[in-house]
């Protein structure tokens, strides 16, 4: 995900810059169904679904991926998986202050608000690298509040003007 953090009148703002790829989203879960995939959660023993939609093959419990586009799964590639991103384009302005841009780790259980809120104090310090830093240890702390497991926690952070 990409977010976009402006400076507007006083207050900051959070800007989505992309969607999530997820599999339950219709255009991508009709791409998937249309290639002979499948999309359900995560089933228990007993049947119960648990977690989000993911990619399954039609007849194997694999590969369960949790998003619908992703690069070097061969496996979840053959039922319609793509590498392929969504282009939009943006034109800046005098209020953008910095960008985020994080693996789906990173959004898991933080909004889009908390990564502006964590990310500015380091923006009006010109700390770029305490900014990443920081911001990878409070999603990993939110995963382990919620999960016994935590997924990739990668950022970007592009300071635009200090």
């Amino acid at each position: 995900r990409a977010v976009l953090a402006k400076y507007v009148s006083g207050s900051w703002q959070a800007v989505p810059l992309s969607d999530d790829h997820k599999p339950d989203r219709p255009d991508e879960r009709k791409r998937i169904l249309d290639r002979g995939g499948r999309v359900e959660a995560f089933r228990t023993e007993s049947g119960d679904p648990i977690g989000p939609q993911r990619v399954w093959l039609k007849h194997q419990e694999a590969p369960g991926l949790a998003m619908s586009r992703a690069f070097g799964d061969s496996v979840a590639g053959t039922v319609g998986v793509i590498a392929e991103p969504e282009l939009t384009v943006t034109n800046l302005t005098s209020e953008d202050r910095f960008l985020v841009l994080g693996s789906d780790g990173v959004w898991e259980f933080l909004t889009n608000d908390d990564v502006v809120r964590i990310v500015t104090p380091f923006y009006e310090k010109h700390d770029a690298v305490g900014a990443a830093e920081t911001l990878v240890k409070e999603a990993q702390a939110r995963w382990r509040q919620h999960e016994e497991v935590i997924d990739d926690t990668t950022c970007i952070i592009v300071f635009l003007k200090c």
